[in-house]
């Protein structure tokens, strides 16, 4: 490699870097080395619009006051929104045979509160207002009002999960038959929306996670699964430690298949459900 070259090549890993500070420090997501082609492939339409040729140009752009719309489009550009119905199955299962029936055993008149965390286009809070609809219809009277907080760092995700409708493709990935037609309505244009009594369980709103919580109010449980993978060791500590804050005692965290707790137990205790873990705040 010639020294021009070289250069340049160093040049653009300045830039890289730029731009991996600026998006770990407004949503928190850590991109690993060498994710240059990403960071372009999935910024070229935003670059293209601002007529920007370099990172350097979009992260000063990104710093300067009044950009809040440019800075939504670039994480939302930047954010992962991989989510299907009943994702891994098992959280599910242990919503439906433990954590319920042990809150109506509590009582049949207290209200339950879930937050979805990092919900992006909404089947996770729609599958558990399902788990839970089919709870009451089998123990009718057990449960008392349940009520759905979701949230999510996009507001262009959280407007398609508000609108609960969903093409065949989406509807697809993890959604038995039987639920769909329990559920779902069918629309003239071929899409399917969940039905009302779904919906009117779940609250959107727009969080960052690097946000305070305390806003959002106390929790029974909390659902936080596949995105603190994106964040680094010391940052995934401080999120779960002000879940805690926002739990109530015996509430509980559950995670994501590929995620763990550690250094955080003298606040949750490990439970085991084969298959499965959940965590009970101390």
């Amino acid at each position: 490699m010639d020294k021009l070259s070289r250069t340049l090549s160093a040049g653009q890993a300045d830039e890289y870097e730029l731009f991996r500070g600026f998006l770990q420090q407004a949503s928190g997501i850590l991109l690993g080395d060498n994710k240059q082609y990403l960071v372009k492939s999935r910024l070229r339409n935003i670059m293209l619009e601002q007529n920007m040729q370099t990172l350097n140009e979009l992260v000063v752009k990104l710093r300067s006051p009044g950009e809040r719309q440019l800075k939504d489009a670039v994480i939302d550009a930047m954010t992962t929104n991989e989510t299907l119905w009943f994702r891994d199955t098992h959280p599910f299962r242990i919503l439906q045979e433990i954590i319920l029936p042990e809150f109506a055993a509590e009582s049949a008149t207290k209200p339950i509160k879930i937050w979805s965390a990092a919900c992006s286009t909404g089947q996770e809070p729609y599958s558990v207002g399902m788990i839970v609809d089919e709870f009451r219809k089998s123990k009718p009277g057990r449960l008392g009002n349940v009520q759905i907080t979701a949230t999510d760092i996009s507001q262009t995700v959280l407007d398609s999960a508000k609108k609960g409708e969903y093409e065949m493709l989406a509807i697809g990935r993890g959604l038995p038959p039987e639920r769909l037609r329990m559920y779902f309505t069918e629309q003239s244009t071929g899409t399917w929306r969940v039905k009302p009594e779904i919906q009117r369980m779940i609250e959107f709103r727009l969080l960052n996670l690097l946000d305070r919580y305390s806003a959002l109010g106390r929790f029974d449980m909390i659902f936080c699964r596949n995105v603190l993978i994106y964040f680094s060791a010391e940052l995934k500590k401080d999120i779960i430690t002000r879940m805690h804050q926002v739990l109530r005692p015996k509430g509980y965290l559950i995670l994501g298949a590929s995620e763990s707790m550690n250094g955080l137990q003298d606040k949750f205790e490990m439970v085991q459900c084969r298959p499965g873990i959940i965590y009970r705040a101390i």
